[in-house]
């Protein structure tokens, strides 16, 4: 497989493996960006929101999980797509990528890989201090599920 049919292929796992049975209550967005038209532009693949239950204290005490899909050790080498800004954070790649690049994430960072057709946590991702407020992630990742529903409809409708 190619890289980007590499990558095609970890986004659908990815998906599969954050919400198999398609359940609304799990908070999902991918492609989400921050700080657009900024030179801090970034784009994290995938977030997910998890509150502690559906209270407002239990919503503000929310985990946000961010996923960064690596599909090779050169993309991983490369500038883009290290926009880990949540409280776990994991790389997601093919277990021979992790293992050429395994020395060069940082501590706390989790991994999970493909196993057969499913992924598998290889290395379980610390808590970390996310360096944006709750309330602009969920809105950042409220702007990114809209986005896809208007392209959904739109591609519905052609």
């Amino acid at each position: 497989m190619n890289r980007k049919q590499t990558t095609k292929r970890l986004s659908e796992q990815l998906e599969e493996y954050l919400n198999p049975n398609c359940d609304p209550r799990i908070y999902i967005a991918k492609e989400v960006t921050f700080d657009y038209g900024t030179p801090m532009q970034r784009r994290v693949d995938y977030m997910r929101f998890r509150p502690l239950n559906n209270t407002v204290s239990g919503i503000e005490k929310g985990n946000v999980y961010c996923y960064e899909i690596k599909s090779c050790p050169e993309d991983f080498a490369s500038a883009h797509g290290h926009n880990l800004i949540g409280d776990y954070n994991y790389y997601v790649m093919p277990y021979e990528t992790y293992e050429k690049v395994r020395d060069k994430m940082a501590y706390r960072t989790g991994v999970i890989c493909p196993d057969g057709n499913a992924l598998r946590v290889i290395k379980k991702a610390g808590r970390v201090d996310r360096s944006k407020p709750l309330v602009e992630i969920l809105l950042m990742m409220f702007r990114s599920s809209n986005r896809e529903n208007i392209q959904k409809k739109k591609s519905e409708n052609q």
